[in-house]
């Protein structure tokens, strides 16, 4: 067995030989938060052991993560766009766009031209769709759970597939229309995959995408980063 040192060992997760989403945060924290965060963990699963609370592993986990995500983003913007909302909330008609890779079964999208392309094969092209123009696809606020599909190269959908609500909320969007809560949830709502090319979707797809919410009539817009 070759060694490997633990800059080997973190890297790996990173899309490498033991890719996994959760944890390829591991790659950008230097070698000695990787040792301390696995020591760490194993403290805390013999705690667990003993008293079967996992929420101190959760914990644990989210601290590292966000040290590993923590870095400044390589996109910086001197201004953002703000438009005070001029209407109560529930006199306003709201749509929904999340980057979270959802898709209508029956019509997926296809990337590349790949038919049925696996959550593996997202991970494995991830170098391919950063460098994409993103798709908007059309999903009915009214479709059953069993017919949403969801892929995304970015990170582990076995989240969104036990409950879409994580990161594309249309049932309880669909609740707060009903409630009365907002005035309208717009039909379809919209998802693309969010490891895309950052510049082919603000200089191209972003004035696409606005304009069709324009003559959607949509007054509100519910985006759910992933």
């Amino acid at each position: 067995m070759t060694e490997e040192t633990i800059g080997q060992f973190k890297n790996s997760f990173y899309y490498g030989s033991r890719s996994d989403m959760n944890f390829k945060f591991l790659k950008d924290l230097p070698d000695e938060q990787v040792e301390n965060f696995l020591q760490e963990l194993l403290w805390e699963l013999g705690d667990t052991l003993d008293d079967g609370n996992l929420e101190r592993i959760i914990g644990h986990i989210y601290q590292y993560q966000q040290k590993g995500y923590a870095g400044t983003g390589r996109f910086t913007y001197s201004s953002s766009a703000f438009t005070r909302v001029q209407l109560p909330i529930n006199k306003m008609r709201f749509a929904l766009i999340s980057s979270s890779g959802h898709f209508v079964k029956g019509q997926d999208p296809n990337p590349f031209g790949v038919e049925n392309m696996t959550q593996k094969q997202a991970e494995d092209r991830i170098t391919d769709f950063i460098r994409l123009e993103p798709e908007l696809i059309s999903i009915p606020t009214n479709t059953p759970t069993d017919q949403l599909g969801v892929r995304h190269g970015g990170y582990d959908v076995r989240g969104a597939i036990m409950d879409r609500n994580v990161n594309f909320p249309i049932d309880r969007l669909n609740e707060l229309a009903a409630e009365g809560v907002v005035g309208e949830f717009a039909s379809p709502a919209y998802s693309f995959v969010g490891a895309c090319s950052q510049m082919r979707l603000q200089k191209h797809a972003l004035p696409r995408w606005i304009d069709t919410l324009k003559s959607e009539a949509v007054q509100g817009l519910i985006l759910v980063p992933v």
